[in-house]
């Protein structure tokens, strides 16, 4: 017979040799040396994780009339036939190949006769969620009524698939994930019994790449053994399985930590350039942030192996983390691991990725004491003057509407002489023609890219326009009102912040726009001395409009701060 694979020639043959899954491997051989097994048993679980195998030596076991302590002999006739696949009693089923409604109906006919060789006739039905809702309806009643000499092992990738009835009706397995040491240390049982040498780095790498099953472990194993001339070395491992050495990787996140995105490109270029897997790599960037994040967080979960094998270099990296910035970084990075799922451009998904990761440590972890210090500042400053708030509780000018004289008076803003004396400055000059061409549709416009603009700001300036607003915008101009006097002083000064407002609301809304601060106590003001001063010129503009026949019903200087702020911001009292 030609060569075999590995995984084909140690599959285990008894349950003792099944890797990881020591609860279930005990109860089954609790439940055949006691005589208490069941009619019918669901194994679910990851691939490669020795579904198919316990079904198979559970098949041996409750057949050998030699077993011990539930395992059995393999060196019956019962069991080499079960072993070499020759016995006719045990009958295995691919359930993707076979879902039809007769292929069940079959079983179902078959089911009656007694077994011809063994004990127990055993079904092995694999890939089970495939089978039809028609299979499964004719497959309820045999299982809910088998002979007594019939054992059903149903296998499946996805329980979720199988209907609740059938699952009701078995007794169910879940096999978890095998722990990288146990498959470590099975390639290792395999490879000293084969007399061949490995490298210890090489085994984990393989190891990590399997993700939990056996059956991968051993065949990317093959895959390096052939690569490599029956040598399992480190280099040919990160080869085969497309992943990145831990030096490339610090490398790269070294750069990442330092800000320095074009050399983090560069790096990644470098990796690219040897062909490591896309996905692979990100793997291995999300596994190292775990670590880092672990590490700094708690320690003590990390295995005694893990720590020991960690770097200065990665210490080094772990004092320059911060843990938020971990966390939003994982956040990212599994974002681009699922865009990447269904893309043929993977190499631009990780440059954008290594841009996003350096300018998320770059904004978060490069904010300088100075700037820390003025942020406290600011802080303070604003909790005493929202304490100071609560108590003036500053209400907003009302314009209103007498029945007699149809005049408009203003309602008092309870302002005190040293807010007026402290209010900074507003040109006149810069409001009014916003005034005057503002609309409403503007100014939501306005308000809905308001967040976005603030995000294209630094730390600092968010800060200050943090609690701002626009409550009147027209085509070419907008004004912005703040809750806090000394703010719209300081941000009337900071021409940087000016220029950063006027690129961005040209960015956003594709017009250059003429950008007037006002506080919060003198808005109402200035609004109302605009209706008051343009009476005439308002009231003049709304007869034009109108036919001559249509008489004027309302206040035109009601009507027109509707039109221009909104029916929610003007308030109308009738008195």
């Amino acid at each position: 017979m030609g060569y075999q694979a590995l995984y084909r020639v140690w599959r285990p043959q008894k349950f003792e040799d099944l890797v990881g899954q020591r609860m279930i491997t005990q109860t089954l051989k609790n439940a055949i040396s006691t005589g208490q097994t069941s009619h019918a048993y669901l194994f679910t679980g990851p691939r490669g994780t020795g579904k198919t195998s316990a079904a198979k030596i559970f098949a041996k076991a409750i057949n050998c009339h030699h077993q011990e302590n539930g395992e059995p002999c393999n060196k019956c006739e019962t069991c080499r036939a079960i072993t070499e696949g020759r016995l006719n009693d045990v009958i295995e089923i691919d359930a993707a190949s076979n879902n039809s409604v007769d292929e069940v109906r079959d079983i179902r006919d078959k089911v009656k006769y007694a077994p011809t060789q063994a004990d127990y006739k055993v079904y092995i039905i694999d890939e089970v969620h495939m089978l039809s809702t028609g299979a499964f309806n004719a497959l309820l009643k045999t299982l809910e009524e088998p002979p007594a000499n019939v054992v059903f092992i149903l296998a499946t990738t996805e329980p979720h698939k199988i209907p609740a009835t059938i699952i009701s009706r078995t007794q169910r397995f879940d096999f978890r994930r095998i722990d990288m040491h146990d498959i470590y240390e099975r390639m290792v049982y395999i490879l000293e019994q084969k007399e061949l040498r490995y490298d210890e780095k090489a085994l984990k790498v393989i190891a990590k790449a399997a993700a939990g099953g056996m059956r991968d472990a051993l065949s990317i194993l093959d895959q390096v053994l052939s690569f490599g001339d029956s040598e399992v070395t480190l280099e040919n491992a990160l080869l085969v399985t497309g992943s990145v050495t831990q030096e490339k990787v610090i490398n790269y996140l070294q750069s990442i930590f330092a800000h320095k995105t074009a050399q983090a490109l560069e790096e990644l270029q470098l990796i690219l350039e040897e062909g490591k897997d896309a996905n692979r790599f990100i793997e291995d960037i999300i596994d190292y942030y775990r670590t880092l994040l672990i590490f700094k967080t708690a320690p003590e979960i990390l295995k005694d192996e893990e720590t020991s094998e960690l770097g200065e270099d990665f210490k080094s990296l772990a004092e320059k983390a911060d843990t938020k910035i971990l966390y939003e970084a994982i956040d990212i990075l599994n974002q681009q691991q699922q865009s990447m799922r269904f893309s043929t451009h993977t190499d631009v998904y990780l440059e954008v990725l290594t841009v996003k990761l350096a300018q998320l440590t770059m904004e978060n972890n490069t904010v300088s004491a100075g700037t820390t210090q003025k942020i406290k500042r600011l802080q303070e400053q604003l909790q005493d003057l929202q304490k100071q708030i609560e108590d003036l509780k500053v209400h907003g000018v009302s314009i209103v509407n007498t029945k007699a004289s149809g005049a408009s008076q203003i309602k008092g803003t309870g302002q005190t002489k040293a807010q007026k004396r402290n209010a900074p400055k507003v040109d006149l000059k810069k409001v009014y023609p916003v005034l005057t061409n503002a609309t409403r549709d503007s100014l939501v416009q306005l308000k809905g890219v308001w967040g976005d603009l603030m995000t294209m700001l630094s730390v600092t300036q968010r800060a200050m326009m943090n609690i701002t607003q626009p409550v009147a915008a027209s085509e070419n101009g907008v004004i912005v009102s703040f809750k806090y006097d000394f703010l719209c002083q300081k941000a009337m000064g900071d021409k940087e912040l000016i220029q950063a407002l006027d690129d961005g609301l040209e960015r956003l809304v594709g017009e250059r726009m003429t950008m007037v601060f006002i506080t919060q106590t003198q808005w109402p003001q200035m609004r109302q001395k605009y209706l008051v001063e343009h009476k005439e010129k308002l009231e003049n503009g709304s007869k034009e409009s109108k036919p001559k026949t249509a008489p004027i019903k309302k206040d035109t200087i009601v009507e027109e701060a509707k039109k221009m702020f909104g029916e929610d911001i003007v308030e109308v009292k009738e008195d």
